[in-house]
């Protein structure tokens, strides 16, 4: 890892998760079980460790018994300015399929373009650009 990245605990859901981030926004994905790492505290088929490299860098796992799962209040994975703003906006629209729009991606006094989601996995996106960049 060369920067910072989110890693997500998810209740259960990590190997929907993932492979649902990795379709949003490309890049490769390695998925490990609790049974593949040798842990025994959780269901051997449960996700231990995944890891997404690429455009967005994103970590997760199947939260353990002793693991509080994602619940994302005052905070959110923020992708300003992340892409081109055509990219950007198709990964809103993915994000939002099955998740909750906070606010339209949408044109703001300022002359940038945003909008925030809570996808289907709990994670809150806040998507944006500037308008020279398009």
């Amino acid at each position: 890892m060369t920067a910072m990245t989110l890693y997500a605990w998810f209740p259960g859901t990590a190997g929907e998760a993932l492979p649902f981030y990795q379709e949003v926004f490309g890049g490769e994905l390695e998925l490990h079980t609790y049974e593949e790492f040798g842990r025994t505290d959780g269901p051997a088929d449960a996700i231990a460790h995944g890891i997404l490299a690429g455009p967005v860098s994103l970590y997760g796992t199947d939260a353990g018994p002793e693991d509080r799962p994602v619940d994302m209040q005052g905070i959110s994975v923020a992708a300003l300015g992340a892409a081109d703003p055509d990219t950007l906006t198709r990964w809103f629209d993915a994000l939002a399929d099955g998740g909750t729009v906070i606010d339209p991606l949408q044109p703001r006094a300022w002359g940038a373009s945003d909008g925030q989601v809570v996808d289907r996995f709990g994670l809150r996106w806040l998507i944006g650009f500037e308008h020279d960049q398009a």
